[in-house]
């Protein structure tokens, strides 16, 4: 019986170029089709681990068939291969040498990498649905910069915006639609949106993530949405901190917002007053609430528990 591979995936729109990391299997070129994929996986050692890049949705169906069968299946962020391979000192980029990257950094990194595992029909629908919103919202945000300077048209760029923004509510409508078939998701996001500032986008994104990503403490939400701080020290050198921003910026923009939000109530006035005292800029002690804000989200799901303003760091004790 052969023992388990690894293997490197490059996905393309049309073709599909596979890597073997223990050499057992011949660099193997074949269209991006189902039945040729599953008969390949079909040779494929039980148990085998693959490893494909996020590409735009094309890779999706070819995860959600390999973990159909039975194999461990990572997804890798473009941007770490991409300086993977250029710390093995990679001279060019092809298909084969992607597929051959993709197989060595699963092989040598596999311990810390978190295992594919497909979204269900409503975790897909709630995620399109979002990217859509927020598609519409930007859109929207850089219409109304741009008509600004264009007299004579200010009816009809009301009426646009105005029908822009009545969308964008009914795509809200229809997220809390579908986040409610779950009655698991559907208590946590009313239980989520009793944090000030917290609203129904937020809380939605917040209550899915929770419910399907088993976190295993604070510190690793906040990294999954990239707000934590990254050091860049040597020696006796501390330089600035910079956010990690590994995570969707849809997800940070939506927290950001939150935390502005936050900042207007009475819970969390104080805390941004003092942060703002100690000579922080408004963006880094909007930030800091931020991170809180998710520190407390996630307190809330493990503990079941509605929100309580004493969570809110005293401003003596912010960090």
């Amino acid at each position: 019986m052969q023992s388990k591979l690894t293997f490197g995936m490059d996905i393309g729109k049309n073709e599909v170029v596979v890597a073997c990391h223990e050499g057992a299997f011949a660099i193997l070129k074949m269209a991006n089709a189902v039945a040729g994929l599953r008969r390949w996986l079909g040779s494929v050692p039980a148990g085998s681990r693959l490893g494909l890049e996020a590409t735009g949705g094309y890779h999706e169906p070819v995860a959600e068939l390999a973990y159909s069968l039975g194999f461990t299946v990572y997804i890798l962020n473009p941007k770490d291969v991409h300086f993977y391979a250029r710390a093995l000192g990679a001279r060019g980029k092809t298909d084969r040498l992607d597929a051959q990257i993709i197989a060595a950094y699963v092989a040598e990194h596999c311990a810390r990498l978190h295992p594919f595992t497909p979204l269900s029909a409503d975790e897909k629908l709630l995620r399109e649905l979002a990217r859509r919103r927020a598609t519409l919202v930007n859109a929207k945000s850089m219409l109304q910069q741009s008509l600004r300077v264009l007299p004579g048209f200010e009816r009809e760029g009301r009426e646009l915006l105005r029908a822009m923004g009545s969308f964008a509510d009914r795509l809200e409508r229809k997220l809390a639609q579908i986040a409610a078939r779950s009655s698991e998701r559907a208590t946590l996001v009313k239980r989520l949106q009793t944090i000030d500032g917290v609203g129904t986008l937020t809380s939605i994104r917040c209550a899915t993530l929770f419910t399907r990503v088993p976190f295993h403490s604070s510190d690793a939400v906040v990294a999954f949405f990239g707000l934590d701080p990254r050091p860049n020290d040597s020696g006796q050198h501390r330089g600035r901190r910079r956010l990690s921003k590994r995570g969707p910026s849809e997800d940070r923009r939506l927290l950001y917002n939150a935390a502005m939000s936050a900042i207007r109530t009475p819970a969390w006035r104080p805390l941004y007053l003092h942060l703002r005292n100690r000579g922080l800029a408004s963006t880094e002690a909007i930030i800091i609430i931020a991170r809180r804000i998710v520190r407390i989200a996630f307190a809330m799901y493990r503990n079941h528990s509605d929100f309580n303003p004493r969570l809110v760091p005293r401003p003596c004790c912010a960090a």
